[in-house]
């Protein structure tokens, strides 16, 4: 099972985001939050499909986060990468 959790500023991508995660057969927890529970061809699918065509797109503010419940696992795309980076100002 997957917890996805995006923050996309664009209107337009991030409906394309959201109507993408239904077809995969996600549920709607909250706004930008989606469950998925399906095969792991499906949620591969889905992780190749979030880095290979809205990562590229995203402006400095936009970020998805997936949290792999079975796995343990959580893969950060766009801004929300940077955020457990510490930033050295000189």
């Amino acid at each position: 099972m997957l917890i996805v959790s995006y923050d996309i500023e664009d209107d337009k991508l991030r409906g394309r985001f959201s109507r993408q995660l239904t077809k995969s057969g996600a549920i709607r927890l909250q706004y930008s939050v989606y469950e998925i529970n399906n095969t792991r061809r499906v949620i591969e699918n889905l992780k190749l499909m979030v880095e290979k065509d809205f990562a590229p797109k995203f402006s400095g503010g936009d970020s998805v986060i997936i949290f792999d419940i079975g796995n343990a696992d959580i893969l950060k795309f766009g801004n929300a990468i940077h955020r457990d980076q510490d930033i050295v100002f000189f």
